[in-house]
């Protein structure tokens, strides 16, 4: 390669830290900027299911195949749904030979970071603009007040990008719904009945009368649940006190009046970590004209509802393939360009899925929508 660009990724999430580590292999050099302390400074979330065709093959072009392996948890695929009188609907309990395994956000992210070297995060960076230069080349400015000169800006920095505004005039919209999360600490010991309930895999329960209860489980037996509710963005803040866990805890239980007790178990044993998770997406087929010098990847350029389970496994594809291209040309510009028009193709069915399916979360067929898209993702699962 002729002229390496000086590339900066702004945001240490799968995404960006997936393309600092295949750019690498290619021999090219970039800085990934994470506004974030250190890597252990907050949880980075619950389960992801790795898809073979995206997040699984973007991980092999990594070279990290053995390390995902050691961390995937294939025994985790199952699901089953409940009404909200806790009967059984359809459990789909035999599905460890899936190819879509589970693995924990931390875990995912770490094993990214061990692939770095040292330098290759500049922690404690959060960017608070990006300014474009005469020269074409752009000056990342810090909240700190230094700055630092790249010719090529990725924002890989998430659903509410410092980045994006240079290319698009988006902004992510509310979709209607908002999650409130839960967790469940050490469920096998201190909670056997509830690590039943849920199953090796994802529990749903709903109940056709606006609210429905997703949990699932995550690594060292750790529960993750997801109250969720149709309510304006601000009807959280008016029925919840989240200063007080416990109050919260009560308030959340209410809101699920007639429903199983069994079932409100797992919210009545929950720890003291509740956050309220309003739900925003990008408009299906979000796309911009390219500018030189500045492209998107993951929920920066197409946030999406967790309906599919599509966002990080686009994110990581997106890395896969910006970086590929990046590689194998001289002409960096050309390649993402090239990168950008076929992103924008890649990803509209995931987007338009995504968002039919938040549509329709809570409606009074949402029962049966579960089971049907339960049925047919076990008729398609390999060896099926």
């Amino acid at each position: 390669m002729s002229s390496q660009p000086r590339i900066a990724i702004i945001g240490a999430g799968p995404g960006g830290l997936a393309l600092a580590r295949i750019l690498a292999l290619g021999g090219m050099t970039s800085t990934v900027l994470e506004r974030e302390a250190h890597a252990g400074v907050r949880p980075q979330g619950g389960t992801l299911d790795l898809h073979a065709d995206s997040g699984q093959l973007a991980l092999r072009r990594a070279g990290l195949e053995q390390e995902f392996l050691a961390i995937a948890r294939y025994e985790d695929q199952g699901g089953r749904l409940c009404d909200k009188h806790g009967r059984l609907l359809l459990a789909d309990d035999d599905a460890s030979e899936g190819d879509r395994p589970e693995v924990d956000r931390t875990a995912l992210r770490n094993m990214l970071l061990a692939s770095l070297p040292a330098q290759a995060v500049r922690w404690d960076h959060a960017v608070s603009r990006v300014q474009p230069n005469a020269d074409g080349s752009y000056d990342v400015i810090f909240a700190h007040g230094d700055r630092q000169t790249f010719d090529l800006v990725v924002g890989a920095d998430g659903t509410w990008s410092t980045v994006r505004h240079l290319v698009s005039r988006y902004e992510p919209q509310y979709t209607g719904l908002t999650f409130i999360e839960f967790g469940l600490d050490d469920v096998d010991v201190r909670h056997p009945a509830l690590s039943a309930m849920v199953g090796r895999g994802k529990l749903g329960v709903e109940g056709n009368d606006g609210r429905a209860l997703i949990v699932q489980r995550n690594g060292n037996a750790h529960l993750r649940g997801y109250a969720i509710f149709r309510v304006p963005v601000d009807w959280v803040s008016h029925h919840f006190d989240f200063s007080s866990p416990a109050i919260a805890r009560g308030q959340l239980v209410a809101e699920f009046d007639g429903w199983a007790s069994s079932v409100l178990d797992l919210i009545r044993a929950s720890n003291d970590q509740i956050v309220a998770r309003p739900i925003y997406a990008l408009p299906v087929g979000h796309h911009w004209a390219n500018r030189v010098g500045v492209t998107l990847l993951g929920d920066a350029a197409h946030v999406m509802s967790p309906f599919g389970g599509e966002g990080v496994n686009a994110a990581l594809l997106d890395a896969a393939e910006l970086a590929r291209r990046l590689v194998e040309t001289d002409d960096w510009r050309s390649a993402v360009r090239d990168y950008e028009s076929d992103m924008f193709s890649r990803v509209e069915a995931a987007a338009k899925a995504s968002a039919e399916a938040a549509a329709t979360e809570l409606s009074h067929v949402a029962i049966s929508l579960s089971l049907d898209a339960m049925k047919g993702h076990m008729r398609n699962r390999p060896g099926s």
